[in-house]
């Protein structure tokens, strides 16, 4: 019998603040669905990086007859300062164990091929002769990386030196900017439903103070007058994160997964990581509308 009636009270209260309820379900939604978004970022930045730190190389150029750097004088590096850059780069610390590797022209020009393949107007203006001859050097620890870059800049015959990391280091840069947005606008969300849910349940109580009172007369505890109110949120809460996983779920089909095929490449986002985003989401998700609607009776209803 007293089930019987809290689900009842539950019932009158969502349908008496229907579009109230509406707007709950829709902000906790969105707001779970940022947050998600912003888990999921996260996780897929830091599978990125892994997967594309261990790749990471330095870039030693070395001179030739149309090298622009200053460094060069126009002359291009001798077969002994060839050697001489390569046997100084295999004893620096940090470079990893067989991890210098000379790139001839011809090399050069094949990788160049391949990376430019949808570029016809550049392949047909660029030559082999074009290509400069470098070393590629893999590092043992892709965040030791200076003393490498130091190292080889100071070497007679090098023209440039590129660190990969840097390279990729702005693109993770603003991945994290936009997974810290993300969580950012999931928080003003959240707030904005926490706000909602205490007027929903606000206006909830004042319409059913008759109820309640009556209650308090015959003696009903403190907790069996709020259950159905608690209840209203938790409810909301839990629609709000259902539609919320959908939505997180749309997101890994669409968005995440085609950005794999470009750019994470053997580091794709796997349900795993979707499943936990969805499961934190759902759960932060309920306890704030609960916390929201408790906070929220303790201040409105006098029991």
């Amino acid at each position: 019998m007293r089930a019987n009636f809290i689900f009842s009270e539950v019932w009158i209260g969502l349908r008496r603040n229907l579009t109230m309820t509406i707007a709950v379900v829709i902000t906790v939604a969105v707001g779970m669905a940022m947050l998600g978004v912003g888990l999921m970022i996260n996780a897929q930045v830091s599978m990125m990086q892994t997967y594309w730190y261990d790749k990471v190389e330095i870039s030693v150029f070395l001179c030739d007859k149309i090298s622009a750097s200053e460094k060069c004088g126009g002359k291009a590096i001798t077969d002994e300062q060839t050697a001489a850059v390569k046997a100084q780069l295999e004893k620096t610390p940090g470079v990893a164990p067989g991890g210098v590797i000379y790139e001839n022209q011809e090399e050069a020009y094949k990788n160049f091929k391949e990376a430019y393949a949808t570029n016809k107007a550049l392949l047909t203006a660029t030559t082999v002769k074009d290509m400069p001859t470098s070393f590629r050097v893999k590092l043992s620890d892709p965040e030791n990386y200076q003393p490498v870059v130091q190292a080889a800049e100071a070497m007679p015959g090098v023209s440039q030196v590129v660190n990969q990391r840097e390279l990729i280091g702005r693109f993770f840069d603003m991945l994290s900017t936009l997974r810290w947005a993300a969580i950012i606008v999931a928080v003003i969300l959240v707030l904005a439903a926490a706000l909602l849910i205490g007027n929903t349940v606000r206006l909830s109580a004042f319409n059913r103070r008759r109820e309640t009172g009556i209650m308090r007369l015959v003696g009903a505890s403190n907790l069996y007058i709020q259950l159905p109110f608690v209840m209203e949120g938790m409810i909301a809460g839990l629609i709000g994160g259902v539609l919320a996983a959908v939505l997180l779920i749309v997101a890994k089909v669409f968005m995440f997964e085609e950005l794999t095929k470009f750019i994470a490449i053997g580091a794709a986002l796997g349900w795993d990581e979707v499943a936990q985003a969805i499961t934190l989401t759902m759960v932060f998700g309920v306890v704030i509308c609960v916390l929201a609607s408790f906070v929220t009776l303790r201040r409105y209803l006098r029991v």
